[in-house]
Formats: structure tokens, sequence, C-alpha cells
């Protein structure tokens, strides 16, 4: 074997443990003077090199190099296959090629933060844990927030003050907004609003609701542009108005939204019927 097994898998359960993202890159074939075999491996986080090696010297810098971009870039492939000459592409003296395989992975990097832990999110959540993602639902009910099922990848807060935590969440975090009413779901939206840019950002309520919520934020100064910017109704014109069928329509578009960031606008989105319970 080219690499230390034990190191390895040591290295990978550390990182997942402490959900970082790292690249694995594994030379597939090389010819002429290359500084390892195929087969060896490396494992690259944000921070450099964690484990294995695939060469040292120059072919590894560029490997970390490589690596690193696609850590840093959003739109990076899962995975990718380089070939690089050794003179022309690496700067090294002697002849020969190099065949790397670069592996992405992003520990569910897809994080959905919902507020609010009632009836609609209790049929919500357990439709998207099967899914990659992370899921954190905070309530100011720890009675609700225990309804929820205990999951690895579902983190539970109870907080007097949810407005609080929206600083604590990252930049991506898709945002799902279902507290207890329009009093409560305000101040919230607003500060999301004031603070980042999220993927996705709905509220459940009616089309009343919508109008006056999107009152209260131009009132509070808020710019045109973030005004239009959240969905309200959210989901889809689909199903009744029970909590199971508006989480499968909220799901959807949740889906949609990760798939395709900018997708063209739902010209039914007023008509949306996730209104239900809260």
């Amino acid at each position: 074997m080219s690499f230390d097994l034990q190191q390895y898998a040591q290295t990978l359960s550390e990182l997942t443990r402490a959900e970082s993202p790292f690249v694995v890159v594994t030379i597939v074939s090389l010819r002429g003077s290359a500084p390892q075999v195929a087969g060896a491996k490396a494992i690259v986080s944000h921070e450099g090199l964690r484990a294995g090696t695939v060469g040292g010297g120059k072919v590894e810098a560029r490997a970390i190099e490589h690596a690193q971009r696609l850590l840093a870039d959003p739109r990076s492939p899962s995975c990718e296959m380089m070939t690089w000459n050794l003179q022309t592409d690496v700067g090294m003296t002697c002849g020969g090629e190099v065949r790397l395989f670069f592996e992405l992975c992003q520990q569910n990097s897809w994080i959905i933060a919902i507020f609010g832990a009632g009836h609609v999110a209790q049929s919500l959540i357990p439709l998207l844990l099967p899914l990659n993602c992370r899921i954190v639902c905070a309530d100011t009910r720890s009675s609700w927030l225990g309804r929820l099922v205990d999951h690895a990848k579902l983190k539970k807060i109870c907080h007097e003050d949810l407005t609080s935590l929206v600083s604590d969440l990252p930049t991506h975090a898709f945002c799902v907004l279902m507290t207890q009413g329009h009093a409560t779901d305000l101040p919230i939206l607003a500060e999301i609003l004031k603070t980042r840019q999220p993927p996705y950002l709905g509220v459940i309520g009616s089309r009343q609701k919508s109008a006056a919520l999107r009152r209260s934020l131009r009132e509070m100064g808020l710019s045109d542009a973030a005004i239009r910017s959240f969905h309200c109704p959210m989901g889809f014109p689909i199903g009744n108005n029970t909590p199971p069928e508006i989480a499968i329509s909220i799901a959807a578009q949740l889906l949609q939204f990760r798939d395709a960031p900018n997708p063209a606008p739902n010209p039914d989105d007023s008509d949306n019927l996730a209104t239900g319970p809260l």
C-alpha cells in the first residue's frame, strides 16, 4: 500500500467529526520521473496538507494549491481529474506526466436554519433529515423542540431571543421562518435582511401576512431589493392546507434553490397554500 492507512483513516475521522471540508488527492497514473507511485494519496484541508503525500516537492505543492482552490470556490465540482506535464505544468526539470484525481468532501455543506418548531416544522424536518444536509431548529418553546427526533444532523436550540441567533449562522445557510406569527417572524426576518443575503429565505404565511411584513420592513427603512428577496408565502401552490402537505411543498422549493440558486420566479407564488398552522 502506497500510504499509511491508519493515519489516513484517523485524519478522515478527525475532519469528519469537526465537519471540516477537505479534498482527497490520488495519483491515478504516472509516466517518467514522477516522485511517487500510482495509488498514493494525500488529504488537503483549508489549512494545507493533513495526511499522506503525492510525492512532495513541486508536484505536491501544485496539488495542494489546486485542492485549496476547489475548497475556496463554492462552484467547484465534487470530483475532478487533472493531467499535468511535469515540465510545462509543474515546472520540474525531469520529464514525465502525472494524472491526479481530486475528490471534494464538503461535509453536509447544505445548512438549513428553521426558526420555529411548530406543526409544519414537525412535518418538514423528517422530510429533510434523509438528505445530505444539516438542520438547525430554534424555538422559544422547549416542549415543541422536545417533540423533534434526536438526530446527528439536527441541532435543537431553545432560546428566548431568536433574533440573536442569526449572527451565529453561516452566511450560506438557507433560512426558513415559521414561528408563532407576524410579530415573532418580523424581527428575525429584518435581522437576516440587514446582515446577509441567504441563498434562500422564506416565511410561512398568507398573502395578507406577506403584504404586512413588506409594509413593516419598508417602514423600518429596508431597501426594495431586500424586501423583494424573501418568499412569503413559501413553497409551491400544491396540496392542501395541512402541515404534512405544506411541508412537502416547502421541501420541494428548498431543493429547487439548492440545485438552481436563481430559479425563474414562480408565477403562482402569490397563490401558494403554505399558510397553515404553526
